[in-house]
């Protein structure tokens, strides 16, 4: 599944980093968590929760289903 997950932010990874962030996988969990951090100008960003949430986690899993959540570490 971390596989899949990497494959699926490479996708996303090219509109972070035009706003000068970028997101990196820390891990996949066995119930489907999926642990990232927010680099760059994402890291501080006050619209990052926006952007894990509506942007990183509803791509992820329109692409894999069996994800519950991601979260930020």
């Amino acid at each position: 599944m971390k596989e899949k997950v990497e494959k699926a932010l490479q996708k996303i990874k090219p509109m972070l980093q035009a706003d000068g962030g970028d997101v990196e996988l820390i891990d996949v969990t066995k119930d489907g968590i999926v642990k990232v951090r927010l680099t760059g100008a994402c890291g501080g960003c006050p619209m990052s929760m926006m952007t894990l949430k509506l942007g990183i986690e509803k791509m992820l899993k329109e692409e894999i289903p069996e994800l519950k959540e991601v979260v930020t570490v």
